[in-house]
């Protein structure tokens, strides 16, 4: 084990946004047991409590991003995301694909990031968009932990963002995914993984 001594950073370092992630339609509407990704138990419940965030976000003047997987229906742009345990998902013409925006209480002047790959980093504008809102930490929701959210969270770290996950925001491709994910991103940034309660806090804070 390190014994190096720590920086003691803040939840949220500079001005923050919120990354609500993957949180569309087909967590709400799609309610079989066999489903195109695993999802872990109360799956849907984190995505629920995610609205807390975007409420607290909307009250505060901190900046709301919605990230969409979205794919084309020829599926040309999935490469090699189905070679392993995923089949077709987040097609552009099926319904479940949309952002759940009355569930997140979506309004007027949050922004929209769609993407064809895990990463919201990868192929997309959305360093672009963070640079010009001139954000320094990233409070991270959404799904799937092990996924989206993790990939994510890396690409966010190498670009010297703060990166914060809300971890009873975010939800897994299983139980066992979601807590190594969670670990992982806690390895790179002490501190980094959070509550609700504790985001919230720090957010009505500023």
């Amino acid at each position: 084990m390190t014994t190096k001594a720590k920086l003691p950073r803040n939840l949220i370092e500079g001005r923050p946004a919120l990354i609500v992630i993957d949180i569309q339609k087909s967590t709400f509407l799609d309610n079989s047991e066999v489903r195109s990704i695993d999802n872990m138990p109360g799956y849907k419940e984190r995505m629920i409590a995610a609205r807390d965030l975007v409420d607290a976000a909307h009250q505060n003047d901190v900046p709301v991003i919605f990230i969409q997987e979205v794919h084309r229906t020829d599926l040309i742009d999935f490469g090699r995301e189905l070679d392993g345990d995923e089949d077709v998902h987040c097609l552009e013409d099926d319904p479940r694909t949309e952002l759940a925006e009355e569930e997140m209480g979506f309004r007027q002047g949050d922004y929209v990031v769609p993407k064809r790959r895990y990463s919201a980093f990868f192929g997309t504008d959305f360093e672009i968009l963070l640079r010009g809102l001139k954000v320094d930490t990233l409070i991270l929701c959404g799904g799937l932990t092990d996924v989206c959210v993790h990939y994510t969270f890396v690409d966010g770290h190498q670009s010297d963002y703060f990166c914060r996950v809300v971890a009873d925001c975010v939800a897994g491709s299983s139980v066992e995914a979601h807590e190594a994910a969670l670990k992982a991103m806690e390895y790179l940034q002490t501190g980094a993984v959070q509550d609700r309660a504790t985001v919230i806090e720090a957010i009505s804070a500023l």
